[in-house]
């Protein structure tokens, strides 16, 4: 593919995304986008950080999410609208950029619906490689959505995970699943309730999208040495966890100023004590202290993370020559006469004389 002009973006749409995936392989994307996320997490001072903006609705919420270091600017735009299956409509879709901070020219753009799930599972797995007890093999699934295939398959590619106890009030969601399962080395065990799910479980997994308060886990479920993988659509007025499961574990967190407002410790005293995990990851802070602690990853998602997804999937679809390029910028000759896109093409204004000459 030739290199891109000036004024041309880098452009991944979601049929070459799911492209660079299949020929990637699907657990070697996750396993690289692991890489870049905790690259990424370990230069976290780097980074200009803020939380989302986001605009509520009673349908749902849409957000944006941006983070700079000195060289590259990234935006991803994603809603949450649990109603929007009934329409046919994805529950989250979403798109993103990069962008030079030296010119603030755009570089990428790209869908991030598929990235997204690629991208939260593997920062679950990545969390979890570090927090969880060694060894774990075996996790509860709670809830099997679109993110339930790409958490499972994370687990299974960066921790070795190889059983599965899943669970859903929606029982086609849990035969979707396990259909979707089947071609890997996975034991899938479908269960009658969260409680059953949670059973013998070394981790636990929340991904429900209700944005709703809710208790998905409460403290007659938890284990000793059980790590929560809190990963469930996050929003104010949106929990999955209990307050006892949080006061009775070490809590984890990506960027603590979001987290207050949208994850589960947003019931919790504005002093209660979490660790954001970028601070493990550097020596900075212990995670987990023994392998009878429970700990939880609070996660809500963070635009570093994207950040991360972004650059992978950028470098991957350009060395499989599957990045296409389009004009989302004007190229100017001269860069101060915008104008001068409003005056009519050479050919129409030729046509345009003849006319008026045989008038």
């Amino acid at each position: 593919m030739s290199t891109p002009r000036r004024n041309e973006t880098g452009f991944l749409s979601p049929a070459r995304a799911a492209e660079v995936v299949r020929r990637v392989g699907l657990a070697n994307c996750l396993r690289g986008m692991a890489d870049c996320l905790e690259a990424d997490y370990r230069r976290w001072q780097d980074f200009d950080k803020s939380a989302r903006t986001a605009s509520h609705s009673p349908d749902g919420v849409i957000e944006l999410m941006p983070v700079a270091d000195q060289q590259t600017y990234a935006f991803k735009y994603v809603n949450g609208h649990p109603r929007n299956t009934q329409d046919g409509m994805a529950t989250v879709m979403a798109f993103g950029a990069l962008a030079s901070v030296r010119t603030g020219a755009p570089l990428f753009l790209s869908e991030l619906t598929l990235t997204t799930a690629l991208r939260t599972a593997a920062m679950s797995a990545l969390a979890a490689r570090v927090l969880a007890r060694p060894g774990s093999r075996t996790m509860a699934l709670i809830g099997n959505g679109a993110q339930s295939e790409f958490q499972a398959l994370a687990f299974h590619a960066l921790l070795g995970v190889d059983t599965l106890r899943i669970f859903d009030t929606d029982p086609a969601a849990m035969l979707k699943l396990a259909a979707n399962l089947r071609p890997w080395k996975l034991r899938v065990h479908v269960c009658a309730s969260a409680e059953e799910a949670a059973q013998s479980a070394d981790i636990v997994t929340t991904a429900t999208a209700d944005k709703a308060r809710a208790t998905i886990v409460h403290p007659g479920m938890v284990e000793p040495g059980m790590h929560i993988n809190a990963v469930g659509g996050d929003c104010p007025g949106k929990t999955e966890l209990h307050p006892g499961v949080l006061r009775g574990s070490a809590v984890f967190v990506e960027y603590e100023p979001q987290t207050r407002v949208e994850g589960d410790i947003q019931q919790m005293p504005a002093d209660f004590p979490v660790t954001e995990f970028w601070r493990v990851l550097t020596s900075q802070a212990p995670g987990r202290a023994s392998d009878a602690q429970v700990t939880v990853f609070d996660s809500v998602g963070f635009a570093l993370e994207d950040y991360s997804a972004l650059r992978y999937m950028h470098g991957m679809a350009r060395d499989l020559h599957l990045l296409d390029t389009i004009d989302l910028v004007p190229g100017l000759p001269d860069p101060k006469n915008l104008y001068a896109l409003l005056r009519p093409a050479p050919a129409t204004t030729a046509a345009h004389t003849a006319v008026l000459e045989n008038a």
